[in-house]
């Protein structure tokens, strides 16, 4: 008995086709989608790996440490329910020593985290002024738990107001090209604020009111 070649071509080619596609979408796309999502963010690292933040504005240079909560006086340990649940809570250093506003240093490293980067160009380091790097907005600088640091410059904004210039940890020798992105305009309320703010507001006893 003879078997038609051609319907069988067929069916061997329909099988090879079924299974490539099923390795694509259980293996590969995935993480071809995975390496594409990692490459759009700003940073690879988690925000509970952050142990040190530093941040420099033109106003003012900030520095913050992660401390175990079971170090910090009880009084403080009352103000942030958040830091007693996680077991750390965020010391300001410098200027001063002092409980920081966890929900302002959280929301700068969120940012830094699961920020994108809308857009990326190369240009000569000759054009720093052209971006704002010459005078930066700000610079913030992490160290993980791995002693890894990593560097975050912001510059000006865009044409239209909408994002950032920024470096994402830039090369050291001030001659090399610049990689220079577009990052979220939300940075730019991020970073510009009091040292005030930055600080965790204790609430007043009844004895300090009267």
């Amino acid at each position: 008995m003879k078997f038609q070649r051609t319907p069988l071509i067929l069916l061997a080619a329909a099988s090879l086709l079924g299974t490539g596609i099923l390795i694509y979408e259980t293996q590969i796309g995935p993480k071809q989608e995975e390496a594409k999502e990692t490459a759009q963010k700003l940073f690879s690292f988690k925000e509970e790996d952050v142990q040190t933040l530093s941040l420099t504005t033109p106003l003012q240079t900030l520095s913050f440490e992660k401390k175990p909560v079971a170090d910090q006086p009880k009084s403080d340990r009352k103000q942030s329910s958040q830091a007693v649940a996680n077991a750390f809570v965020w010391q300001m250093v410098a200027p001063v020593k002092t409980t920081a506003n966890d929900a302002h240093v959280s929301y700068l490293l969120n940012l830094m985290v699961t920020g994108r980067q809308e857009q990326t160009i190369t240009v000569p380091a000759t054009q720093r002024a052209e971006f704002g790097f010459d005078q930066p907005m700000a610079i913030a600088e992490v160290k993980l738990k791995n002693q890894q640091a990593h560097r975050l410059i912001l510059g000006k904004p865009n044409f239209d107001r909408t994002a950032l210039y920024a470096q994402i940890d830039p090369p050291s020798d001030p001659q090399k090209d610049l990689t220079v992105v577009l990052v979220p305009i939300d940075f730019d309320n991020a970073v510009n604020r009091p040292l005030s703010e930055w600080q965790m507001q204790k609430k007043l006893d009844k004895s300090d009111k009267k």
